[in-house]
């Protein structure tokens, strides 16, 4: 009798136990490669500038990536906004540069925005403080206080003619910053803005009469 051959089919062979055999899917990498690391090192900052000067920010991107744009941002109402960039040199290195015109203090930050080969990166600068000069003097001794209150050697203010009690006011004299309020009125004499306390002046190390960077 005659018996049809039957084809033979392709075996597929087994997985071992406990291994689920997968393929990727057609078109999907079977590797997705990791976006490099970064980091933004600040090298130096001058964040307290007089208006009409410019604040400079240096530093490097690492691991020292060269022709990237690094940005400043200033924090406002509705964010950060982006006020200078430039570009990485050839170590990583970068200059930021900002003249600045309106008085006042305003967080900052540095920023590298990455790509899908790096990751982004910042770094916090703290407050970018823009003041004018000032003239001051100083007085001490007790009795009451315009605004209320009673003047010792430890209070911390200053006296100033129009400025609403208990305004601050940002005070900058020979690499020192204090913020102290509006506490008494005066000084009464031409050409002179603010008189500290007795306890500002020291904070200060501030002597006699002179100039100020002031702010608010």
């Amino acid at each position: 009798m005659y018996v049809p051959a039957t084809l033979a089919l392709p075996v597929t062979p087994l997985s071992q136990p406990g291994v689920l055999a997968t393929q990727p899917p057609v078109g999907e990498a079977s590797t997705h490669p990791v976006p490099l690391r970064t980091a933004l090192h600040v090298r130096g900052a001058d964040l307290d500038v007089l208006a009409g000067r410019s604040a400079t920010i240096t530093g490097t991107l690492m691991p020292r990536l060269a022709g990237r744009r690094i940005v400043l941002q200033l924090h406002r109402r509705r964010g950060w906004r982006t006020v200078a960039d430039t570009h990485t040199g050839a170590r990583g290195r970068y200059r930021l540069r900002l003249r600045l015109d309106t008085l006042g203090s305003t967080a900052a930050r540095v920023l590298f925005r990455g790509d899908a080969q790096e990751r982004s990166s910042h770094r916090r600068l703290g407050l970018l403080n823009v003041f004018r000069l000032a003239g001051a003097s100083w007085y001490g001794g007790g009795g009451t206080m315009a605004c209320g209150g009673w003047l010792t050697s430890s209070t911390l203010g200053v006296a100033n003619k129009t400025l609403p009690c208990g305004t601050l006011v940002t005070l900058r004299y020979d690499g020192r910053t204090v913020r102290v309020p509006v506490v008494d009125r005066g000084p009464y004499v031409a050409g002179r803005e603010f008189d500290l306390t007795e306890a500002t002046k020291r904070a200060l190390g501030f002597e006699g009469t002179g100039e100020v960077w002031a702010s608010r």
